[in-house]
């Protein structure tokens, strides 16, 4: 096996999407937890502020439930679940209700067959299938000195892009949840003009997660076109 795949310059690629990574991680945990500790006004849960929107929305076959966890909430349009976490559901804080507005934004995006999110969902299998073959695939064709190996090092890239494509598709989904999140705790009267600032701030440091996740598997993906792409064998 070349001994580039052990270590290699283009390392630098994968350890800077992890720094990345870890900063956005803990902007929105020690942003979360700045905010959570101002109440909100209304005294509403996250669940009861989710429930408002989603009524407000005329979204009545969403369920609401409770999951363990730190900032674990999501959406499932396969079954039209809505799971808020231990810091969101039961508690008042204006980042709490957020949390809940942004993932109510999503259940808003299903009801209206939002493009994106339906692009999104479409892309999830043969993400998750690229995202498993991608190594094997690299790793088999390394050990194949042909134009076979040669032709599984591609088709593991090409894998690994649709796993790419899918942290891309995700940042617009995510952007479009928060501002309908930002917009109808505004409309509906939950936050007040100042809590929706501190709303934006929360939700802004999401984003950032998603931005993070998207520039770290493009660096990665930019590694393996570096070092494999481009493969010939002696």
């Amino acid at each position: 096996m070349p001994y580039y795949y052990w270590w290699d310059p283009t390392y630098f690629l994968v350890i800077i999407g992890a720094v990345i990574c870890l900063l956005a991680s803990a902007h929105v945990n020690n942003t979360f937890k700045k905010y959570s500790k101002y109440r909100s006004m209304s005294g509403m849960t996250g669940a009861q502020a989710a429930q408002r929107i989603l009524n407000a929305a005329g979204i009545y076959d969403v369920e609401i439930r409770h999951i363990s966890g730190n900032l674990t909430d999501h959406y499932d349009p396969r079954n039209k679940t809505l799971s808020l976490s231990d810091s969101v559901y039961g508690a008042t804080s204006v980042a709490a209700v957020g949390v809940a507005a942004h993932e109510c934004g999503h259940a808003i995006q299903h009801q209206k067959n939002y493009a994106p999110l339906t692009i999104r969902g479409a892309i999830v299998p043969v993400a998750n299938i690229g995202s498993t073959l991608a190594w094997p695939l690299i790793l088999i064709g390394l050990f194949i000195s042909s134009r076979s190996g040669q032709a599984l090092i591609t088709a593991g890239i090409i894998c690994f892009s649709l796993a790419v494509l899918f942290q891309i598709v995700t940042l617009p989904v995510e952007f479009n949840a928060s501002r309908r999140a930002v917009r109808i705790l505004g409309e509906t009267g939950i936050l007040g003009e100042q809590e929706l600032g501190y709303t934006r701030k929360v939700l802004g440091a999401a984003a950032l997660t998603y931005v993070a996740g998207a520039a770290s598997a493009i660096l990665q993906l930019l590694r393996l076109i570096l070092l494999f792409g481009g493969r010939r064998d002696d």
